[in-house]
């Protein structure tokens, strides 16, 4: 577990993860591997480190849950919800795509 994030706001949470989504974007496609994590983990050979980070940030949310932590319930799940952002610049899933596949599912 990481360190707790301090004085945490209410944000908006679509303009929240569409900048992230362009920073993890921008890192993908200009930063080197040795100056950015994001870019480290979409080399080729990190594969494997990307997939074992979501089933790494999945397991500590379950944990947090069972503790009933709310602070490092939200903790991780920011870390999750990275990761699987960094797995839709891999893959090519837009934030608009993915709000569809959401979207579709309610009606």
């Amino acid at each position: 577990m990481g360190v707790r994030t301090a004085n945490v706001k209410d944000g908006n949470i679509g303009e929240t993860l569409e900048g992230l989504a362009a920073v993890i974007h921008q890192r993908a496609t200009s930063a080197t591997p040795e100056e950015s994590y994001t870019a480290r983990l979409l080399t080729p050979e990190k594969g494997d480190k990307l997939l074992s980070k979501l089933a790494e940030e999945s397991s500590e949310i379950i944990m947090a849950c069972k503790d009933e932590d709310h602070d490092h319930i939200r903790y991780e799940m920011g870390d999750l919800l990275y990761h699987m952002l960094v797995v839709a610049e891999k893959y090519g899933i837009t934030l608009d795509e993915l709000a569809g596949e959401l979207d579709a599912r309610r009606h």
